[in-house]
Formats: C-alpha cells, structure tokens, sequence
C-alpha cells in the first residue's frame, strides 16, 4: 500500500486537482497549504484556493490574504482566501447596471430592487460564488496543480451539489431563451427584418453551462483529480467520515484515500501520565476500528505536532508526513 501522496499526486502525470474535504477543525486547510507547497517545492506552479470564510490560510501561512486575489506565498506558490461576500455584492450590482441598460432606466423600480437585494441572503449564494470561483481558476489553466481546501462535510456536499443544480437551471434558461429567439427570428421574417445581432444573453448562459460542466466533469475525473477525506482516531469522526463517503458516492466522486491528522506519538503510550496514556489506548482502539472500515484507504497519517503547524516551515514538517509518508500507524 502507498504511504504519503507523493506517488499519487507530484508523480509525472498525476492530477492537477487535489481536493481535501472533511468536516470543520480536522486539518483540511493544514493537509492543503502542506500539500501545495511542496508541490510548489518540486517544481510545480500552484494555486491553493480555500473556501473557508474565516480566513484560515492567512493564519496557517501568516499572510494577510482574504479577499486580495492570488497571492505569491512562496516560490511557484499562489494562495487564494475568496471574499464571496464581496463577489456576491459585485454580482448583485452588474445585474442591476444590466437591468438599466436593457431597459434604459435611470433608476430601478424599488420593488424590484428590493428582491434583487433579498437574494443576497439566499443560503446557496455563498456556495456559488465559490464554485464559480473555482471554476474560474480551472478555466484559465494557469497552474499545474490546484488545491482546493473544501468547507465543511454540509456546506460541502451543498456546493458540490450546486454544480448540477446550477447546470440544470442554465440548460432550462437556454431552453427558454432559444424558443424565445425562435420567436424573434420568426417575427422579423414576417416584418422583412433580418438579424444581425447575437443574442448576448444567450450566449452567456451557454459560457457559464459549459464552465460548470467542464469544472464538474474535471472534478469527477479521477485521473485529473484527486479527493481526500481528512479525519481523526476518533469515534465520532469514524462515524462522520462513513456518512460523507455515502454522500460522495452518490454525486458521483471517487475517494482517492484518507489522511489522518493528530495522531497520537507512540511514545506516548508508555506516559506517566494516566491522562495521556488513557488517551493513547483510546487512539488504538479507534485505529483498529478505521484500519477494519476503510483498510487501504488511509494513505497518510500526521502526528499531533506540540504546537499548530504554521508558516513555511511548519507546513514542511506537515508535508514530511502527509506527503512523504514518514509516520506509519499499521
């Protein structure tokens, strides 16, 4: 069995998406900055983009980040923290400037105003502006490798979700639009009118069904892409990582293997202390219980390190165990 992602990621030829999903406070954005710098250490351009609204990257790479697009953290190393609701609010106003000038209107009507407002608070809006985002990135092919920090198991699921429900409601507003356009060219024929202008709307919808489909289909590749679940030797996360695997199957993604973060030292295990030793023979049950349900799976585990793992050359002491495999617990 491999041990560490070297193998299965920086290899010649490996995915160019790495996506590491769990739920909140298990180490996906630690296993994601880890990861990306030393591919960025091998030679590889990459983006790391984490959707986590509460600016974690900055804390583990000890940047100021949020919301300033892609910036160069390391040689090769490009880190993105997406301010969506700044995204949102720009995409609220472009869609009131078109309003205005479809219609040619100084001002819009309030009430319509006022719903265009209320979307803000759609709970899917915050997902799509990330997904959008992410499909953005994958689309101009900038970097060799991207590596997605995902949120939460919930909002998760919901934004992966999004891209068939997005896609769905652009195929049905294409729809709409052709028979529309249909119409149009009809009515002019009978006015003795010809067309000479493209539907512009039209055309844009079918650009961003096509970025979506590309983005998912890439996403569901897996030999383009690479998707780890990050969990602990804990019951309750044994339990949690079973349902998100159920859930990820059923949207049609394949599990690429598991990384096991704050895994107790051996050593540990002959302490004075009964606390810690407690603890100890706690984690060993629970290792033979995940060793048992996902077996081969696993393929990385990092230790409990005595303090969290920042900066540079704290993600390297993270990569030494996540990417060169160095800690074995079977």
């Amino acid at each position: 069995m491999a041990w560490g992602l070297r193998d299965v990621v920086l290899r010649d030829g490996g995915p160019r998406m790495v996506i590491f999903a769990g739920k909140g406070g298990l180490g996906k954005t630690t296993s994601s900055a880890a990861l990306a710098y030393a591919a960025a250490l091998s030679g590889k351009r990459v983006l790391c983009f984490s959707t986590d609204p509460q600016a974690s990257l900055s804390d583990i790479f000890e940047r100021d980040i949020f919301g300033k697009g892609e910036v160069e953290v390391a040689r090769n190393l490009y880190v993105v923290e997406i301010d969506a609701d700044a995204k949102i609010s720009a995409y609220i106003a472009e869609v009131k400037q078109r309003i205005r000038d479809m219609y040619k209107l100084e001002e819009i009507p309030a009430e319509i105003e006022a719903y265009i407002d209320s979307s803000v608070a759609e709970p899917a809006m915050y997902e799509s502006a990330t997904y959008d985002a992410m499909a953005d990135y994958l689309a101009r092919g900038d970097y060799d490798l991207y590596v997605f920090d995902m949120p939460p198991f919930g909002h998760g699921i919901r934004m992966l979700t999004m891209a068939d429900v997005l896609t769905s409601w652009v195929e049905k507003l294409t729809e709409v639009r052709e028979k529309a356009r249909e119409y149009d060219e009809i009515a002019s024929r009978l006015k003795g009118e010809r067309l000479i202008k493209e539907d512009e709307i039209l055309n844009e919808l079918k650009a961003i069904k096509d970025k979506l489909t590309t983005f998912t289909d890439f996403m569901r590749d897996k030999t383009k892409s690479a998707f780890f679940m990050v969990m602990t030797p804990e019951m309750m996360s044994v339990h949690d990582t079973e349902r998100a695997l159920q859930a990820f199957r059923s949207i049609g993604l394949t599990l690429s293997g598991i990384v096991l973060n704050k895994v107790l030292p051996k050593e540990l295990g002959s302490n004075p202390s009964p606390y810690i030793s407690y603890r100890y023979k706690q984690q060993e049950a629970v290792l033979k219980v995940i060793e048992e349900k996902f077996g081969d799976l696993v393929v990385a585990a990092i230790p409990m390190f005595p303090r969290e793992p920042k900066g540079l050359e704290g993600l390297k002491e993270v990569a030494k165990h996540l990417v060169d495999g160095v800690t074995r617990v079977w």
